[in-house]
């Protein structure tokens, strides 16, 4: 194929996903997705804490996620941040929570393990490595996995924590990161981390975002794994090196709301 014919092909993707981005980039948007739930509170502190929890549980039916969100934070009487760190022994063993795989033994664990980040680096924005840290937002993710944990846990909740080295696309981490270091006028995202660039963000890859990147010829690959993930922000970086992650709200709207047998335009 002709190189100008290519050159038209990805400045029309580009139109595409930028429109498809400030349509799906709303306050619309937040209503029926997982980010309602710490949309509620506004200290930095708990909208991380709860962010972190929220973003570990959303997978599955997404009406599902938020009433497990609602049970959170009822659980933690709507001060998340206070509840890590004040709850007694007690607290924790009286805990009864469930999301699919995600239990009470996974609860607490999550709950210690944000105690003892607040306690030793000033909170999770610190776990992943600061405004000094050498290396990738891979090597981001492997600090803050290896941080969580230090804390005693169940052999079963680190499944809980996807790590990049076992080439998992870490979606949930990295639509946590999304949420917590992406800021624009929209206020969707929360903006609140200024120790992490924008630039440095990946898409938080999942099906719907993996089936219209595919679709509109943007991935390759068929898993959805760390290296699709790396193929994809290859390229969306070259439509927004400053705001590549945007376009997760493009592919993730496409998705949810459009997509039947192929992509629409």
């Amino acid at each position: 194929m002709a190189r100008s014919s290519d050159s038209g092909k990805w400045a029309e993707l580009k139109l595409l996903l930028d429109e498809k981005a400030d349509q799906y980039n709303n306050l619309s948007f937040i209503d029926s997705d997982p980010i309602a739930i710490p949309h509620q509170l506004s200290r930095k502190e708990d909208i991380e804490s709860i962010g972190l929890i929220m973003a570990t549980i959303a997978w599955g039916n997404r009406s599902a996620i938020l009433k497990s969100g609602e049970k959170l934070l009822h659980i933690m009487g709507h001060e998340p941040h206070a509840f890590i760190q004040n709850a007694s022994p007690n607290d924790l063993k009286a805990l009864h929570f469930v999301h699919r795989t995600f239990n009470a033994a996974d609860l607490t664990f999550f709950i210690l393990a944000l105690r003892k980040l607040y306690q030793k680096k000033g909170g999770p924005e610190s776990a992943f490595g600061g405004k000094n840290f050498n290396g990738t937002i891979k090597d981001r993710i492997v600090h803050f996995r290896e941080n969580m944990l230090l804390t005693k846990h169940e052999k079963r909740s680190e499944k809980h924590i996807s790590s990049p080295l076992s080439n998992s696309a870490c979606k949930r981490i990295n639509m946590y990161l999304r949420w917590m270091v992406r800021s624009d006028k929209r206020k969707v995202d929360f903006g609140i981390w200024k120790s992490i660039s924008m630039a440095e963000l990946y898409m938080p890859l999942d099906v719907h975002t993996g089936r219209v990147a595919r679709e509109l010829g943007l991935l390759t690959r068929m898993q959805d794994d760390w290296k699709a993930l790396e193929e994809l922000m290859a390229v969306l970086q070259k439509f927004d090196p400053a705001d590549s992650v945007k376009y997760d709200f493009a592919l993730f709207g496409i998705g949810v709301n459009e997509y039947t047998k192929g992509v629409r335009r």
